[in-house]
């Protein structure tokens, strides 16, 4: 589950993370609201208007931008809220924006130049550890750094036995070529991210930029963090921040319905119980010819409602030229899941792509003869290889 950046702001602040002050607004008049209160508690007179959405790159799609007056932060508000911000990490059509947050100006004069630190906090899939990856090349995509400079990308892996240790937080800093004071306050900084993270169960942290201010603090300027979907039980609070606005509504709405649903490029739809067949599943429409145009679980209990809530979602998509329904009857009887598709079939109109059905296990007899005396342009099939020849045939 992705969070807004002021929501993981507040979450890292009250884990001792230094951040860049902000307070989140819905309207201008709120906005303006906000900038006077971050005027009296911190003395900015200039303020960074931040669009929030789930997506970085804000600021290159013009969703980031200072103002130098309340009049300023009005006018920018407005024109930020509503807007459909487009950014390299959005679709072409972007996402609306409905809020927006009034920061601080960090990047105040002083007698030394500031500067832009990445760092994020994610698990390393090869070696089974978190990780700390870090770079002096911060307010940069990390792609773009990898691919030009990638002797300036560091990371340290953390021992889950023992944590993360005082070494290596004073390594990091290092490595940033930091001294002094800056030098402590990132070793402090990089500790508390650090346990941010595993406290609330993240599955990624990315603070870009992390801001070396001319006085040597070291804060978080921006916050995209994500949480682990399945630790999100222990943290009811943090649950309660999901956006639906921000998602897929189709990936919500078979959320809601208790699908496993994953929106795919392909034109074969597939419906199936269990995540290990499905993943099969779609490695036979690959090898008939096909290419699968979602990952669709329907689960072990699966009804006739679910059944049709499934087919609604699969036909939303235009790219579909055949659907290929292929359920293992064990806790989930086939005759059930069979009147689910005829069901379906007659409740939905203008079906007019091609069904095959694959339906073994539990009354997997009953099923079929129910499918094959439906009267409805379904084609069953009994070997799974004879489904993906229909797949062949038909797409």
């Amino acid at each position: 589950m992705n969070l807004h950046e002021f929501q993981g702001k507040d979450i890292l602040a009250s884990y001792g993370v230094n951040v860049q002050k902000g307070i989140v607004a819905t309207t201008a008049d709120e906005a303006v609201e906000a900038a006077k209160k971050l005027n009296a508690e911190t003395g900015t007179e200039w303020y960074v208007v931040k669009a929030q959405i789930h997506a970085g790159g804000r600021g290159k799609g013009g969703g980031v931008k200072l103002a130098k007056s309340l009049d300023e932060v009005r006018s920018i508000s407005e024109e930020i809220l509503g807007m459909m911000l487009v950014t390299p990490q959005t679709s072409k059509e972007g996402k609306k924006v409905h809020q927006v947050m009034i920061a601080e100006d960090v990047y105040y004069p002083g007698e030394s130049e500031t500067s832009e630190i990445y760092m994020s906090v994610l698990l390393n899939r090869e070696t089974g550890r978190n990780m700390i990856m870090y770079s002096t090349e911060g307010g940069m995509d990390i792609e773009t750094v990898a691919e030009e400079t990638p002797d300036r990308i560091f990371t340290e892996e953390i021992d889950p036995k023992v944590g993360l240790q005082g070494f290596q937080a004073r390594k990091i800093a290092f490595n940033l070529g930091l001294s002094g004071k800056a030098f402590k306050e990132m070793t402090k900084f990089v500790s508390s991210l650090y346990n941010a993270y595993e406290g609330i169960d993240a599955s990624l942290f990315e603070i870009n930029p992390v801001l070396k201010t001319s006085d040597d603090k070291i804060l978080a300027v921006d916050a995209k963090v994500t949480l682990d979907d399945n630790g999100l039980f222990r943290h009811k609070d943090y649950a309660a921040l999901r956006d639906k606005r921000e998602e897929d509504p189709t990936d919500v709405e078979a959320g809601e319905a208790g699908l496993n649903f994953v929106n795919l490029d392909g034109n074969v739809g597939c419906m199936v119980n269990g995540a290990g067949l499905a993943m099969a599943t779609m490695d036979i429409i690959k090898m008939a010819g096909g290419n699968p145009a979602n990952f669709l679980d329907v689960g072990g209990t699966a009804d006739a409602a679910r059944v049709e809530k499934a087919f609604r979602i699969i036909l939303r998509d235009d790219k579909v030229q055949a659907i290929l329904v292929n359920i293992f009857g064990g806790i989930v009887r086939c005759d059930r899941v069979a009147q689910g598709i005829i069901d379906a079939y007659k409740n939905i109109e203008d079906i007019n792509i091609p069904i095959i059905v694959r339906l073994q296990g539990t009354n997997a007899v009953e099923a079929k003869k129910m499918i094959d005396e439906s009267g409805l342009k379904v084609h069953s099939a009994i070997a799974l290889q004879e489904a993906a020849d229909k797949v062949k045939e038909l797409v």
